[in-house]
């Protein structure tokens, strides 16, 4: 442990009552994407106290921002995310499900504690630069819409993220790991057709059904699944069915479509097959339709170089210990979802080696509930079935991420369990991990600027096909309203 690391390492415990404030104060707030106005201002407040310099409404998204410290290079990005998901509220610190706001929102992926985890790495950079004189700077971007907005998406699409010398990132989880693959892209639009009222029985031949058309597309789209990779896949829901009346012909129905591919370009071509599905069945049922864009996510980049730079840091930094108070709601909490059936983590699942070293750890743990240790590296490949606009960034400059424990082992994605433990103690000290790993390998970065160098050269191997952006040029960034 160098002078340095020890430094970030104390100065992210003296102030973590400011981060962990932070993170209760946004999952209080619980706001959806692209409408988290009042946890971007708390996180201006915050930068602007801090000395960081700020900007707002970066690249016309209104919640998005980032506060800047340092001069010269490199320049590090730290990425953070803050929004939450709906019909998720529920009472902090619970074993059983209640919602704290009847049908409100909640922080089911835990972006409450992703934007204070990195709030406390940008903090701690900025003392470590200031502290050593060196030169460097720091970027704090608060990336909002993770979760439908794709924030990160519209940034790359004006190639933001080009300024960077490499990025840093985090994510709640249930263990301490590197994370490594890729992930599917993914583009989801809202296709709404119009059609003309009428009698159903009295003057049918006056009508045009806006649901026979959404029907058609349907069809069209089933009948293409036979003709799409096997690595894409192609999801839809009814939204709006033209109403609860038979007898009427229905002039309004919209259906919502995602499509997903292991490469975003494909993902791109397959989106403009369904476009031409839903000419086709506006054609064939005399309608019109406006096709709505939401969002799109590019699949992610690894990058093995600073993947081994943040594991030797999550080596280094000190782990959370936890209470018999922590351990045992993590316990009663886990026993709400079932047994596990998998162990945890990324590598377990690709190396028989990892498998056994995890299986090995956790029969050495006070509890099963809590990975309370730090998974293996894996750095072979991996697949995510999900999406994350972290991957747009990844295209456009090295990146990596991490995990830390936030939850108890198995918890399932958005769910009630990760809302009411993200505002404990056990989410707190996951979170102050997190800050301490990410800004230890912020400081060898700014120390060893040929591990950047190194970072570069297998990100050029990596990208060298180039970003396929899947926003298209004439989006603009739309909260979800269904």
């Amino acid at each position: 442990m160098t002078p340095a690391k020890q430094r970030i390492i104390d100065h992210i415990e003296q102030n973590a009552s400011v981060f962990t404030s932070v993170s209760d104060q946004i999952w209080e707030l619980a706001e959806l994407s692209l409408k988290e106005f009042a946890s971007a201002q708390l996180y201006l407040d915050a930068l602007k106290q801090g000395g960081f310099q700020v900007e707002e409404n970066i690249c016309g998204i209104q919640t998005a921002f980032s506060g800047s410290f340092g001069h010269g290079k490199p320049v590090i990005g730290i990425l953070a995310e803050f929004d939450a998901l709906s019909g998720l509220s529920q009472k902090a610190g619970q074993t059983q499900r209640e919602e704290l706001v009847k049908g409100g929102s909640g922080h089911g992926c835990g972006h409450n504690m992703l934007g204070a985890g990195s709030l406390a790495a940008a903090f701690a950079i900025k003392d470590y630069l200031s502290s050593t004189g060196r030169e460097g700077t720091v970027i704090f971007y608060g990336c909002p819409g993770e979760e439908g907005g794709a924030g990160k998406a519209f940034m790359g699409r004006a190639r933001l993220w080009e300024k960077l010398d490499c990025a840093l990132t985090w994510h709640p989880s249930d263990a301490n790991e590197v994370s490594t693959g890729t992930c599917n892209s993914c583009i989801q639009a809202l296709y709404q057709f119009k059609g003309v009222a009428a009698h159903a029985a009295g003057n049918p031949e006056a009508g045009r059904s806006a649901l026979d058309g959404v029907e058609l597309m349907n069809i069209g789209v089933q009948y293409l699944r036979e003709h799409m990779s096997s690595g894409a896949r192609i999801h839809y829901a009814m939204v709006d069915g033209g109403g609860f009346s038979p007898n009427v012909v229905q002039p309004h129905a919209s259906v919502l479509y995602m499509v997903r591919s292991t490469k975003v370009k494909e993902a791109v071509e397959l989106t403009h097959r369904v476009d031409d599905i839903a000419r086709g069945a506006a054609l064939m049922t005399g309608t019109s339709f406006e096709k709505v864009f939401i969002d799109g996510t590019a699949n992610t980049v690894p990058n093995s170089v600073l993947e081994k730079q943040l594991y030797a840091n999550f080596l280094e930094a000190p782990l959370p210990e936890y209470t018999p108070e922590e351990i045992a709601f993590a316990e009663k909490l886990q026993a709400t979802y079932g047994p596990e059936t998998e162990l945890p983590g990324l590598g377990a699942h690709y190396d028989p080696k990892i498998a056994a070293e995890v299986k090995a750890l956790r029969e050495k743990a006070r509890t099963k509930a809590l990975n309370g240790f730090v998974m293996p590296l894996y750095t072979g490949d991996a697949f995510s079935p999900g999406s994350t606009d972290v991957g747009d960034v990844s295209w456009l400059t090295p990146t990596a991420q991490i995990y830390t424990a936030c939850f108890p082992s198995g918890a399932p994605g958005h769910s009630w369990q990760n809302v009411s433990i993200g505002k404990t103690s056990v989410g707190h000290k996951g979170l102050l991990l997190a800050g301490k790993v990410l800004a230890m390998t912020a400081a060898d970065l700014f120390e060893h600027p040929e591990i950047i160098d190194q970072a570069k050269k297998e990100f050029a191997q990596r990208a060298a096909e180039g970003y396929t952006c899947p926003i298209p040029d004439d989006a603009v960034p739309i909260a979800i309203e269904l």
